[in-house]
């Protein structure tokens, strides 16, 4: 006896054997073979061979650069990028206005806020002076790469890029840049972040003298801002002083008169005498209160080539002296020699060309020393190349009385001794020069200046005895 069927299958005899089959609807049993998508890759023989699998593959390639495209334009409609290279002025000044936030922020100070990075990278600022000792001052920079920081209520992103493959060409400094970026609302920020990273720069150097050396073709800080040195501090003879100065204040107010004639507007000074009179003390001090710098040339430099030394004096820096000292010292017999027997790339001629040749710069001073002007060439101190050469000798009786009354005149410390005992030994130490002088002794003014650091006032004459020494020593 057979049971009737309970679901929605059916059973059919085919050939004596019992087949199940299951009914489904009409229009469900044929929507895959009548599919759009089934007709364009099932039983498509060109998709299956792999033109479909490309065609898709390009579709997408497509829409991935359209995309891209996309986000460049909107990028250079919303964004603005300013970038800075290590050959301008403002990348240092830049750099320098990063560290300061930073350090300003660890220490609690109103700042503006700056995302602590992780690349980091340091520069090392050495000072090396005459009595032996030093200093050194380490400041954290921001290193190359992606920091982020937020200025007058805008964030900006800063990216500084190192190349490493290719370096300048005659510094041998590799390039870099420094690449700001914000929002194209917030350009107008720009100059204003500027600004405040020259005034932070400019602040460090204000009532200062900024000594600059030469390093590869360009002219960097040297240590530390120094303080300005009174003009008065320094004790040369009266005439000798003034004359300077006077010559140095009337050659920068006849700028236009230059070059109304035609001539290159550029001034050279010697100052030669025996050592320790105050040849370099004076032109440290004149060009503070010129608030002029002060650029160190040293010609016996490895590596300092004519055409590096010509383009060192055409770009010295704005408002400086160019200061080339004991020039009797770095040519022998028209060869640059140094004490080591080396002999440098810098010819004779070569520098006499970068002192007034037809490459040469305009808008210069320079001043050389010597302590033995018999040693130079007369094709280096002829007119054109100096055109003031004057003598810085030892002391006069006049600077050595001088001298005394600024070490221990007014000063409380000597309060033992009256102002009348002290006008008497300053009239005795002047007598003791001059009469020495007569009889062909002399003393320096660096010989004074340490009697009387070391001695007290009544103490003075006695030691000043032993020190005068005669002139062919």
């Amino acid at each position: 006896m057979s049971t009737p069927p309970t679901g929605p299958s059916t059973s059919a005899a085919l050939d004596g054997q019992l087949v199940n089959t299951t009914l489904l609807p009409p229009n469900i049993e044929n929507a895959g073979a009548n599919s759009p998508l089934n007709a364009l890759f099932g039983d498509n023989p060109y998709f299956q061979a792999g033109l479909g699998l490309m065609g898709f593959g390009v579709g997408l390639t497509v829409l991935r650069q359209g995309s891209i495209l996309g986000l460049t334009a909107l990028r250079r409609r919303m964004l603005v990028s300013l970038e800075i290279n290590n050959k301008d002025r403002s990348y240092a000044w830049f750099l320098a206005w990063m560290a300061h936030q930073a350090s300003a922020s660890s220490k609690g100070l109103k700042t503006t806020p700056w995302v602590r990075s992780h690349q980091l990278s340091v520069e090392t600022a050495f000072e090396q002076r005459s009595n032996g000792s030093s200093s050194v001052l380490f400041n954290l920079v921001a290193g190359p790469g992606t920091h982020w920081f937020k200025y007058r209520g805008a964030w900006m992103q800063m990216k500084r890029e190192r190349e490493t493959r290719s370096t300048q060409l005659m510094s041998g400094v590799p390039w870099e840049t420094v690449t700001l970026t914000t929002l194209s609302r917030d350009r107008n920020l720009f100059p204003g972040l500027l600004s405040e990273a020259r005034d932070l720069a400019m602040q460090g150097q204000e009532g200062k003298l900024v000594i600059h050396s030469a390093w590869g073709i360009e002219w960097r800080p040297f240590g530390q801002p120094r303080r300005k040195r009174p003009l008065s501090s320094v004790v040369l003879a009266e005439e000798v002083s003034q004359k300077i100065k006077q010559d140095v204040q009337a050659f920068l107010k006849r700028r236009q008169w230059y070059a109304d004639r035609g001539i290159p507007y550029r001034r050279g000074y010697l100052l030669h005498g025996p050592p320790g009179s105050g040849k370099t003390s004076f032109i440290q001090a004149l060009a503070g209160s010129l608030s002029y710098d002060i650029c160190l040339l040293n010609l016996s430099e490895r590596g300092l080539t004519d055409d590096k030394l010509n383009h060192l004096l055409s770009n010295a820096p704005e408002r400086s002296f160019v200061l080339i000292e004991d020039i009797d010292a770095v040519f022998n017999k028209r060869v640059q020699t140094s004490e080591d027997g080396y002999q440098s790339s810098v010819t004779f001629s070569g520098f006499l060309n970068a002192l007034d040749g037809v490459a040469s710069g305009e808008e210069r001073i320079i001043f050389m020393t010597t302590n033995h002007i018999e040693k130079l060439d007369p094709a280096l101190i002829r007119p054109g190349r100096v055109d003031l050469i004057e003598l810085v000798d030892d002391a006069t009786p006049t600077q050595a009385r001088t001298l005394f009354e600024q070490f221990y005149g007014g000063d409380d410390h000597f309060s033992d001794v009256t102002q009348e005992q002290l006008r008497n030994i300053a009239e005795s130490v002047q007598q003791l020069v001059e009469k020495e002088m007569k009889e062909g002794r002399r003393i320096s003014m660096a010989a004074l200046q340490g009697l009387f650091i070391r001695n007290g006032p009544t103490d003075v004459v006695a030691a000043c005895q032993q020190l005068l020494v005669s002139r062919q020593e």
